[in-house]
C-alpha cells in the first residue's frame, strides 16, 4: 500500500470515529445499567409530560465559564443539562429548552434575577454563580433559584414538580378536619371596636394557605366538599359515621388523605386545671383514632400506647427545673426516611407523646416510614403520663425499637364499608338529608390510594414549632425545628398529582471509591497503634524540649548549665527524628492507594492503544493466511 493511500485510511479512519461519536450523542436511545436507573425517568414523569396542554419553556441558567467554579457543580450543571434533553425528547415538541450562560453585566444575568435565579458565592474568588432553572407556560412562571448537588436524588422529583406547578393555573382546595383548634375562632366585632385584636391562627395555616384554598370542615358533616384535592384530618373526634364513610370513598376515588392522630394530646391536658387530673378527672379528647378505617386499611395503632425513647428524649423545663422525659420526642436527621420527599430535607422535629403505627401481619398495602425512633424506644400506657412531670419513667419502658411514627400507605385500599353507606338515624327529618346525598351502596369497594398517617398532633401547635416575633409591626415566626416544614411538605407532596407521588428518590451518579476507602481503612488500622504512640513520644519530647528553652534569656544567650544546653540538643535531634518516622508512616498509609492510582492511570492510557494493536496485528495475520 502506498505512504498516500495509508494517511488518506488514517484520516478516514479519524473521520469516521468523529462520525461515530456524534452520532451516538445524537441517538436519542440510551441504555441505562445502573443499579438505581438514575438516568431513566420515571414512568409517572412519562405521564405528566402527555398531560402538557400548552407549550412550556424551560430557561436553564448556569454560569459555566464562572472561574474557580467547583467541579461538582460542573458535573452536575451537566446531570440537570442531560436530563433536560431528556425531558424535551419525552414531551415531544411541548417542552423548549435553553440553555443560559449569564455572564457579569449582561442582558442574560439580569433576565436570570427577573426570572428569580438566586447567585451563589465561589468561596475564594467572590464571584457570582447562577444555577437554576426557570419554567414559563402563558402567563404562568415558576423557578427553580438555586440546584444544590447534594439534592442530586430529588432531580427528577424536582423538574417535574416545576413543569406541573407552572400548569396550576389557580390554587388547589385542602379540605380540613381538626378537632385541634388550629384555626382561631369567630372574631366579634365589638371587640374590635374595643381595640382587641383577633387571635391569630395556628402558623401551620398561614403555610398552608400560601398554596392552598382551605375548605374546612365540621366533624358532624355529612359529606366532603367537592373537588377536594387533598383532605387533611387532624386529631378525629366525634366524626361522624356519614363522615367517615366520605373520607373512605374519598381516599378509594384515588385522593390523597393525610391522617393525624394523637394517643396523648398535650394540648386537651393542659385545658384541664392539675387538681382535676390529681382526683382522676382525666381531660376530654386526649386521645383520637378512627378504628373502623384503620382496621380496612391493615394498619396498627393503639390510641392507649405511648412511645418512650431512651435515647431521644427530649429536655424539658418543668417550672421547677430541667427535666428529661422519654416520651417528648427530639429527633434528628436519622430519624427522617431520605428516600421520600417529605421527610427528605428534615433535620430536626419534636413530638410530643406519640404513639406508633405498623402494617398489620399480612397486609398487601405498600408501608413507607417516615419517621421513626431509635432502637431504645418503647410503649407505656397513656395513663401513666396524667404525672409525668413529677416522676421519671424511664425505667418503664422496656426497648423494643425502633418504632414507626408516620408513615405512607400506598397500594389497593378495601373499603371499611363493605355493606354500603351507614345506616341513617333515627329521626326522621336528618334520615332524609342523608338518604339525598348518600347512594344507595358503597360506590367505591376497592381502589388505588394514598393515605399518610402521622401518631401525633401536638407538633402542628405553634408551642412546638415556632417562637412569634413582631417584625416592623407584623407577626413573623422564629422556627425551632421542622415541624412546619414537614407539615407543608407532606401535604404539597400529597396534593401535587398521582403522577409526582409516584416518583421516587433516584441514586447519585456520583459514587465513592470503595474500594480506596477500604484500603484506606485496612492501612490505618495496620499503622494506628504505631502511629499513635510515636505522637505520644513526640508530645512529651515537645514538652520537655519547651520547658528547657524557657531557660534561655532575651538576649539567646543560655543562662542554665552546658548540661541543658546539651538535653536541649539532644531533644531536638530526636524530635526532628521522630517527625521523619511520622512522615514514613503516614506515606506507608498512602503506598497502596497511590499504587492503585498508578496502575489506573496506565491501565487508562495504554489500554486503549494496546487493544488496537492487538486487533491490527490480528487483522494483519489473518489477510496475510488468506
Amino acid at each position: 500500500m502506498k505512504t498516500s493511500a495509508k494517511l488518506l485510511a488514517i484520516l478516514l479512519l479519524f473521520i469516521g470515529l468523529v462520525l461515530v461519536n456524534y452520532l451516538a450523542s445524537r441517538i436519542p436511545w440510551r441504555v441505562d445499567n445502573t443499579a438505581a436507573n438514575v438516568y431513566t425517568l420515571s414512568g409517572g414523569t412519562y405521564s405528566l409530560l402527555e398531560k402538557i396542554e400548552e407549550p412550556i419553556t424551560l430557561d436553564f441558567y448556569f454560569s459555566r465559564s464562572a472561574s474557580g467554579l467547583p467541579i461538582s457543580y460542573k458535573n452536575f450543571a451537566a446531570r440537570v443539562e442531560e436530563m433536560l434533553n431528556q425531558y424535551a425528547r419525552a414531551a415531544r415538541g411541548r417542552l423548549v429548552i435553553n440553555v443560559i450562560n449569564p455572564e457579569p453585566d449582561t442582558p442574560e444575568e439580569e433576565a436570570a434575577t427577573r426570572a428569580g435565579i438566586q447567585p451563589r458565592i465561589i468561596p475564594g474568588t467572590g464571584e457570582s454563580v447562577y444555577f437554576g432553572l426557570s419554567a414559563t407556560a402563558a402567563d404562568q412562571a415558576e423557578t427553580i433559584g438555586s440546584f444544590a448537588p447534594d439534592r442530586e436524588q430529588f432531580l427528577e422529583y424536582d423538574l417535574s414538580q416545576l413543569i406541573y406547578t407552572v400548569q396550576v393555573l389557580e390554587k388547589r382546595r385542602m379540605g380540613l378536619i381538626s378537632s385541634l383548634p388550629l384555626q382561631s375562632p369567630p372574631f366579634n366585632p365589638m371587640m374590635a371596636q374595643m381595640g382587641q385584636q383577633p387571635p391569630p391562627d395556628q402558623f401551620i395555616i398561614g403555610e398552608w394557605e400560601r398554596t392552598f384554598d382551605i375548605e374546612t370542615i365540621e366533624p358532624t358533616a355529612i359529606e366532603l366538599p367537592a373537588n377536594l384535592d387533598v383532605l387533611v384530618v387532624v386529631h378525629p373526634q366525634g366524626l361522624s359515621p356519614e363522615l367517615e364513610y366520605a373520607i373512605d370513598q374519598f381516599l378509594l376515588d384515588g385522593s390523597p388523605v393525610m391522617l393525624v392522630l394523637d394517643p396523648s394530646s398535650e394540648h386537651f391536658k393542659r385545658q384541664v386545671p392539675p387538681q382535676q387530673m390529681m382526683m382522676g378527672g382525666g381531660a376530654p379528647n386526649v386521645s383520637s383514632d378512627l378504628p373502623r378505617l384503620l382496621a380496612a386499611y391493615g394498619i396498627d395503632y393503639s390510641a392507649g400506647d405511648v412511645i418512650g425513647d431512651l435515647l431521644l428524649g427530649a429536655q424539658v423545663n418543668t417550672g421547677r427545673g430541667v427535666a428529661r422525659f422519654p416520651h417528648w420526642l427530639q429527633l434528628g436527621a436519622d430519624n427522617f426516611s431520605a428516600e421520600v420527599m417529605p421527610t427528605a430535607d428534615l433535620n430536626s422535629m419534636i413530638l410530643v407523646e406519640a404513639g406508633r403505627i405498623a402494617p398489620v401481619e399480612g397486609s398487601e398495602l405498600t408501608f413507607t416510614p417516615l419517621i421513626q425512633t431509635s432502637a431504645q424506644a418503647g410503649s407505656v400506657p397513656q395513663m401513666m403520663l396524667q404525672f409525668a412531670a413529677q416522676q421519671d419513667i424511664s425505667g418503664d419502658i422496656t426497648p423494643d425499637g425502633p418504632h414507626t411514627i408516620a408513615a405512607m400507605i400506598t397500594g389497593a385500599f378495601t373499603t371499611a364499608f363493605p355493606d354500603g353507606p351507614p345506616p341513617p338515624p333515627e329521626s326522621e327529618e336528618e334520615a332524609s338529608e342523608i338518604s339525598e346525598s348518600l347512594p344507595a351502596e358503597a360506590s367505591v369497594k376497592e381502589g388505588d390510594g394514598t393515605l399518610v398517617v402521622v401518631a401525633d398532633a401536638d407538633w402542628l401547635m405553634d408551642s412546638y414549632s415556632i417562637r412569634r416575633i413582631n417584625f416592623g409591626g407584623f407577626q413573623a415566626a422564629d422556627p425551632l425545628n421542622d415541624n412546619l416544614a414537614f407539615g407543608t411538605n407532606a401535604v404539597e407532596y400529597l396534593a401535587g398529582s398521582q403522577d409526582l407521588i409516584s416518583i421516587r428518590s433516584k441514586g447519585s451518579s456520583v459514587h465513592p471509591f470503595t474500594v480506596v476507602r477500604e484500603m484506606e481503612a485496612a492501612a490505618q488500622q495496620r499503622y494506628q497503634q504505631q502511629l499513635e504512640a510515636l505522637e505520644s513520644r513526640l508530645s512529651e519530647v515537645q514538652s520537655e524540649l519547651t520547658s528547657l528553652q524557657a531557660q534561655v534569656g532575651d538576649n539567646g544567650l543560655l543562662v542554665a548549665s552546658p548540661e541543658i544546653a546539651e538535653a536541649i540538643a539532644n531533644f531536638q535531634a530526636q524530635e526532628a527524628e521522630m517527625r521523619r518516622e511520622r512522615r514514613d508512616i503516614r506515606r506507608a498509609l498512602r503506598e497502596d492507594i497511590d499504587a492503585l492510582e498508578t496502575n489506573l492511570l496506565l491501565l487508562n492510557l495504554f489500554a486503549a492503544p494496546v487493544g488496537i494493536g492487538l486487533f491490527g496485528w490480528w487483522f494483519h495475520r489473518s489477510r496475510r493466511r488468506r
